[in-house]
């Protein structure tokens, strides 16, 4: 199953500029309709599953914007509703689609970087408490599962797996690794093997990772879990914060493409710098693999 690519990438290249704490959350209050229009270009491209713009969207984050509690809520609920109206827009060809509400890491809040470093100085009953009030507003809005995403490490993994647990609501957990490991460093069999031992952790891979991370990533959820595998990296890209540009070239490729599903990968998409043309492209290839 294909799932979309970068919701900033593509409302970048539409002319946002999400250099604020906020990044694509932002649109949420300034520009939904964006959004929507973004959700429905990866629609049409062929990804039966959207990703909602709550990534970075917090009670914190809002506050510092002056929003109060029940604000933040309405905008965490727009959020899934905007996905939901641009699978109505593409409802026409009859293909089931699903929509999956954006958890991200913790450290996606604080805007500065720690997402991919993990090890907040907080232990799991903190993380837990942080993550409920988010977690439990984007539930309210009846999304169709929840993407657990760019994890960076095994507490916050923990966490968010309790918070499923006591929802009893369907989760992919998707963490971001660099290598053989979490971004906090732990063997990502040790991080894999927190959604064996979940039910509702319905699925668990990678995401916001280079594309050559993913096929050991496959094989190490392979080897502690039977649950379907989901992927979405980023194009492999760099990111040259001097000149605030993206530099090399994607390796995003067909031949990874190739790869991770002959490994046994169940849902792939992309992530920062995959646009719908990629998505269209996953499409193609993944029609090859019955």
């Amino acid at each position: 199953m294909i799932s979309d690519g970068g919701l900033a990438t593509e409302l970048e290249a539409r002319g946002h500029d999400l250099t604020d704490a906020l990044w694509s959350a932002r649109l949420l209050l300034d520009s939904p309709d964006e959004i929507r229009a973004v959700h429905a270009a990866y629609f049409r491209a062929g990804a039966r599953i959207a990703i909602t713009a709550s990534y970075q969207a917090s009670f914190e984050g809002f506050a510092a914007r002056g929003l109060d509690h029940a604000a933040t809520t309405r905008l965490l609920r727009r959020s899934v509703t905007l996905a939901r109206e641009a699978r109505d827009e593409v409802a026409g060809d009859g293909r089931p689609r699903w929509i999956a509400a954006s958890v991200g890491p913790y450290g996606a809040m604080l805007a500065d970087g720690s997402e991919y470093r993990g090890r907040y100085g907080l232990g799991v009953a903190a993380l837990r408490d942080r993550h409920r009030p988010r977690f439990e507003a984007l539930l309210a809005a009846d999304p169709d599962l929840l993407a657990l995403e760019t994890i960076p490490d095994i507490d916050e993994a923990v966490a968010l797996a309790d918070l499923v647990a006591e929802a009893g609501f369907p989760a992919w957990l998707s963490y971001t690794v660099d290598g053989d490991r979490t971004r906090a460093g732990q063997p990502l069999t040790e991080a894999f093997a927190v959604a064996a031992s979940t039910p509702y952790l319905v699925a668990v891979g990678v995401n916001c990772c280079r594309p050559a991370d993913v096929a050991p990533a496959i094989t190490a959820a392979r080897a502690v879990t039977g649950k379907p595998i989901v992927v979405y990296p980023n194009s492999g890209e760099g990111w040259d914060p001097a000149r605030r540009r993206w530099t090399g070239a994607s390796e995003f490729t067909e031949t990874a493409v190739r790869e991770w599903l002959s490994l046994g990968a169940d849902i792939i998409g992309g992530c920062c710098r995959v646009g719908p043309a990629d998505i269209a492209r996953l499409v193609r290839i993944s029609a090859e693999y019955p």
